[in-house]
């Protein structure tokens, strides 16, 4: 068992359209401060007071792989507010059959974390729900998780 959180699905659209909507990461996940779409950029992405990462960009294999390093962290919901620090996010895109696979991975996020069960829950809505979205009709729903009312939800 791997200690890995991993999300799949599949859909219908070409595999450059599904990169396409991973890295317009403001249309699923939420606003961010600069560039996840250019190898080595640095980003940031904020939910004010309980919620920081910076990002860089340590892969980009356009359409098929895009790795997003978490270089510095802070959760205000977890007594190590640095859990996701040194984590990487993955998506891997290909081809089958027709179809599109999406294969979303947020490595080193292990399970013994505090936040683990918060943050799969989380990450399950917004890669298997606003992500999904995003690709299939155009739209998504970022930002829909955010806040200590939010965290709750997802508890």
């Amino acid at each position: 068992m791997t200690n890995d959180l991993t999300i799949t699905f599949t859909v219908d659209q070409r595999p450059e359209e599904v990169f396409a909507a991973i890295l317009d990461v403001a249309g699923w996940w939420g606003e961010i401060g600069g560039t996840a779409d250019k190898l080595g950029a640095q980003w940031t992405y904020r939910v004010a007071d309980m919620h920081y990462n910076r990002i860089r960009v340590a892969e980009l294999m356009v359409p098929n792989r895009v790795a997003w390093h978490i270089e510095e962290s802070y959760l205000a919901f977890v007594e190590d507010k640095e859990e996701w620090a040194n984590t990487t996010l993955t998506f891997d895109v290909t081809e089958e059959g027709g179809r599109t696979r999406v294969r979303f991975a947020h490595v080193g996020l292990r399970r013994d974390f505090e936040c683990f069960d918060v943050c799969s829950n989380a990450w399950s809505e917004y890669i298997n729900g606003s992500l999904r979205d995003r690709i299939t009709s155009g739209v998504g729903r970022p930002n829909s998780l955010e806040g200590d009312e939010a965290v709750e939800v997802v508890r």
